[in-house]
């Protein structure tokens, strides 16, 4: 099944053409178009990978050429073509180019951090998070739930209210605040919300909520989860909204979600 999401994060973020993409991921020009017209995430996903009897035995060779990569002038990595080529020659691998190409792609899109980065450039992060405040309403004291964005890098935040915490008010968010800021940060952390995470798998791995996985493919943005009970990762957030029921939240944009 076509990424669609890693594809159009290609074109749109990373500026690759249709025809780099195609080649380098081993789709046709016709699927690549395709992906690139949608938002909508593959709405099957594989509770265990497929074997892989040919390329399997090389996966480890494979992941550690991109391994070395990662500290390589750009112009010295590995192409998937290069990466096939040194299997046949150095390991007599018989399997196909597209086989190759299919996996570098894989490995590449995976999120290999196993921490949260403590400084980050203008626009590169954003902190997300719930919090509980008291407001006046009609004379009456209601608990709202405050929706909070917090760039990393000004710490300049977003805050809205809303009744609930329910996954419409969490999606509902994110566009206010991408509309306030007047564009999309790159990379978002949160804890692991439930109305984002369906299941946390090993690692830095989860199992998004579909619903999540299409605001994220529509607006192109990376996301990444603290480890389970390590909330502080994302103290930024954390401490805008730890000013208690009755005291404002200062240099926030506060805005009824209601």
């Amino acid at each position: 099944m076509v990424d669609i999401e890693s594809i159009r994060k290609l074109y749109f973020v990373q500026r690759w053409s249709v025809r780099r993409i195609s080649r380098e991921l081993g789709y046709s020009r016709q699927s690549v178009r395709k992906a690139i017209a949608s938002s909508a995430p593959p709405r099957y996903h594989l509770r265990e990978p497929r074997p892989r009897p040919v390329v399997g035995p090389y996966l480890g060779v494979i992941e550690q050429w991109l391994w070395d990569d990662s500290e390589a002038p750009r112009k010295e990595r590995h192409t998937a073509r290069r990466i096939y080529q040194r299997l046949v020659a150095e390991y007599g691998f018989t399997g196909g180019e597209s086989t190759v190409r299919q996996v570098v792609a894989e490995l590449r899109g995976r999120q290999v951090e196993p921490y949260i980065p403590l400084v980050a450039a203008p626009g590169e992060m954003a902190q997300v998070d719930w919090g509980p405040a008291v407001a006046i309403i009609g004379g009456r004291r209601t608990e709202v739930q405050l929706f909070c964005l917090r760039l990393h890098f000004s710490g300049v935040a977003f805050v809205r209210a809303y009744p609930t915490q329910r996954l419409e008010a969490f999606l509902d968010g994110h566009c206010r605040a991408f509309e306030w800021l007047g564009g999309v940060p790159a990379c978002l952390v949160y804890d692991n919300p439930k109305t984002a995470v369906v299941r946390i798998l090993q690692g830095p791995e989860r199992e998004e909520h579909v619903l999540f996985a299409s605001l994220r493919a529509h607006y192109l943005f990376e996301s990444r989860f603290c480890r389970p009970g390590q909330a502080h990762e994302k103290g930024g957030v954390e401490n805008r909204l730890r000013c208690g029921p009755c005291r404002p939240i200062p240099s926030a944009a506060v805005s009824p979600g209601w």
